[in-house]
């Protein structure tokens, strides 16, 4: 999953973008109304996490112009406008979920999940490819019956190559989507990734490498 945080105070941004890693959850940092339009223009995102007061086009806008968008990415305003009068106008600007300031991380990651897992967001709750079952939301896979417990990136990476449902996917796109827009285009990081997740996932190999092209899952 990768996620856009829209907010403008950047030491809240920067807490919940690294919070979020740590769930394998991949984070970009927007600090206003433009910044966001700029990075949604560019990149693909699940869920936009979305402050209504921001400089620039406000979260509202923003909400507004993302749910005119077909197959746009989910919008959860997070925002200190608590009054039920504040969240029903979030919701009518296209808001899928209200979350109000203060919060707690863990309810923010299980929220972003819930949402993920929505099939009009792109993504069906349980993905089962060539025997191999993954539940994004309880973040669990099975091979063939048998539990294959995987750190965080391993899990990532496996999401976004078994949704590509058996298209290939370039080491630019696995950092694109598995990590962020941070990441170093020149790491071996997706190649070690593959590799050890590989092994855990076990024999035969369900994981193909297309030569000087990227990845796909075997059928």
């Amino acid at each position: 999953m990768r996620v856009l945080i829209v907010e403008d105070e950047l030491f809240l941004a920067e807490a919940i973008r690294d919070g979020l890693r740590l769930e394998a959850i991949a984070a970009d940092i927007a600090g206003d109304g433009d910044s966001a339009l700029e990075l949604l223009a560019v990149n693909t995102y699940d869920v936009v996490v979305l402050d209504r007061d921001i400089p620039g086009p406000n979260g509202d806008e923003i909400a507004r112009r993302l749910a005119a968008t077909p197959a746009g990415p989910r919008i959860l305003m997070l925002t200190a406008a608590d009054r039920l009068d504040d969240k029903a106008a979030g919701f009518e600007s296209g808001a899928d979920d209200y979350l109000t300031k203060p919060f707690a991380l863990r309810e923010l990651v299980m929220r972003l999940r819930a949402l993920g897992r929505r099939p009009s967001a792109g993504t069906p709750p349980i993905v089962e490819v060539a025997g191999i079952r993954l539940d994004p939301f309880r973040r669990e896979v099975y091979r063939d019956g048998r539990y294959v417990g995987l750190t965080r990136k391993q899990f990532a990476v496996l999401e976004v190559l078994m949704v590509a449902d058996g298209g290939v996917v370039s080491a630019e796109d696995l950092l694109e989507r598995a990590w962020d827009e941070n990441a170093d285009p020149f790491t071996n990081a997706v190649r070690i990734t593959i590799s050890t997740l590989r092994k855990r996932l076990g024999e035969p190999w369900a994981i193909e490498t297309v030569a000087g092209v990227g990845y796909r899952m075997s059928t």
